[in-house]
């Protein structure tokens, strides 16, 4: 019991962890309002819920990028 605690705890403190869990729900949403959008008929909805996705793509890539720390904010300064 204790070793699975220490696990949790060592897997709480690392970033990646928290920012793949938060690329995963993100990602079950952005699919979500891509599903929904053939479901309703009224254009302003469809509209709504594809300018949605794409902000939720948005997101998801700056998560990814500060994994990767790809853009230049995310690292860290001599």
């Amino acid at each position: 019991m204790r070793m699975e605690a220490d696990m949790a705890n060592t897997a709480d403190g690392d970033p990646r962890h928290h920012t793949q869990k938060m690329q995963k729900a993100l990602q079950q949403i952005k699919d979500h309002l891509r599903e929904d959008i053939d479901k309703v008929d009224e254009p302003q909805l469809r509209a709504m819920f594809e300018t949605s996705a794409e902000v939720l793509g948005g997101l998801i890539k700056a998560f990814r990028d500060y994994e990767e720390k790809n853009e230049s904010a995310w690292r860290k300064a001599s």
